[in-house]
């Protein structure tokens, strides 16, 4: 099927830079960006976190930049399926859209546990709706429910005690943020939760969980109930690859793409939560990251390789969280580090530098108030990019400036 027309499935962060980024660098046809909410496409991180009313998200960007830009936002549209060979794609509308390049942007989904019912007394965060259900819980007086460590639960739980919530988090694992994060700063960011007044409960499984019309009831596996107005599930994210799937486009925990963000249809891309790419720093080990900054600096290489121009994605890795007044930043990948260099910054902030058996700086990992270590990282990041082998007494010591060391 002949046509010029670009054609994104997805609103979120790599989706929207993806379109306007498609307009910024001169394409003139048709573009078409399709999401499955009511809503204007609107930032996901902030959901977790103080300082955003949950039921007013704010917006990407504006409604009328989407007519400025010549660019179609579909709003509460549903794709049923991708017809390659035609180069098509078929709406639950019924309708038929047509693509010369297609990009996937359809983010990732909330684990849930099987046989709750979700929606009432028991939540998991994705969408706004889902936020303002749980900011409800929020509130002196309510008790809320976490399961799970992660970076979501954690932020939940900071939010939670920020507006007067009691709150109990629950973790399986032996601490909090075991993956991706050192235990160093992991026991560091758990202490501070135990400070506020989250009652933690760490190495423990969960044996039952009910519900009725006054509270959710958790069991665990010692045999200790916690009983609270509201559950919120926070045990991780899968990618949403089911129209991938059964368009047989190739899946590795994601839909794979290669460093150019294409997949085995070279004229089908993937961009953000839902694809897996060779990081090329680590000898193309692919990996699949949740983050805000990697899904838009993948839209928009996307969008340039969707033009022809063979762009290479080649960024670190990177993410943080925020909890209480504390950033944690990580700039790469600590696997495979068999050192780590700690370096003390002011009021209490420190960056840990993780090295490999040859001296290479794999990942750098800080915690401090607010925007303490964010320079640090960055500089450790592109230490990172360069491969460099950085002198472990240069990294340990706040007198020696990082970028005397690029």
């Amino acid at each position: 099927m002949a046509t010029s027309a670009m054609v994104i499935v997805g609103a979120g962060e790599a989706g929207v830079r993806a379109a306007f980024a498609l307009r910024e660098q001169g394409y003139q046809g048709s573009i078409s960006l399709i999401g499955d909410e009511p809503h204007l496409p609107y930032e996901r991180p902030p959901l977790s976190k103080v300082g955003t009313e949950a039921d007013s998200a704010r917006a990407i960007v504006a409604e009328a930049r989407f007519a400025e830009a010549g660019i179609s936002y579909r709003r509460g549209s549903r794709v049923c399926a991708i017809d390659r060979v035609e180069h098509s794609l078929i709406l639950a509308s019924g309708e038929t859209l047509a693509y010369e390049r297609l990009l996937l942007a359809t983010g990732a989904a909330p684990r849930e546990l099987p046989g709750l019912h979700y929606g009432k007394r028991i939540h998991t965060l994705r969408t706004v709706e889902q936020a303002a259900a749980i900011r409800c819980a929020m509130r002196e007086g309510q008790h809320l429910a976490i399961l799970g460590g992660g970076f979501i639960g954690l932020e939940l739980a900071a939010m939670g005690r920020i507006l007067g919530a009691t709150v109990t988090l629950i973790e399986m694992q032996p601490r909090v943020l075991m993956r991706g994060v050192p235990e160093r700063l992991a026991l560091a960011l758990q202490a501070r939760h135990a400070t506020e007044g989250v009652h933690l409960f760490c190495g423990q499984g969960v044996e039952n969980i009910g519900e009725d019309d006054t509270c959710v009831s958790i069991t665990l596996a010692n045999g200790q109930r916690v009983s609270a107005d509201a559950l919120v599930v926070g045990i991780g994210v899968q990618p949403n690859t089911a129209l991938a799937a059964e368009a047989g486009l190739t899946l590795e925990n994601g839909v794979a793409v290669d460093g150019y963000l294409s997949t085995n249809d070279p004229d089908i891309f993937a961009a953000g939560d839902c694809c897996s790419y060779p990081v090329a720093v680590y000898g193309g080990r692919r990996v699949r990251l949740e983050s805000w900054r990697n899904a838009q600096e993948q839209g928009s290489v996307a969008a340039a390789n969707m033009l022809g121009k063979a762009e290479f994605f080649d960024s670190v890795p990177w993410f943080w969280s925020d909890q209480y007044d504390l950033t944690l930043q990580v700039a790469g990948l600590a696997d495979g580090a068999v050192s780590t260099v700690m370096r003390p910054l002011s009021d209490g902030a420190e960056i840990l530098f993780h090295l490999d058996d040859d001296g290479r700086l794999l990942a750098a990992s800080g915690l401090g108030r607010e925007g303490a270590v964010a320079r640090d990282i960055r500089l450790a990041e592109m230490l990172i990019a360069r491969r460099a082998h950085p002198d472990p007494s240069a990294l340990a010591d706040p007198a020696v400036k990082l970028k005397s060391l690029l």
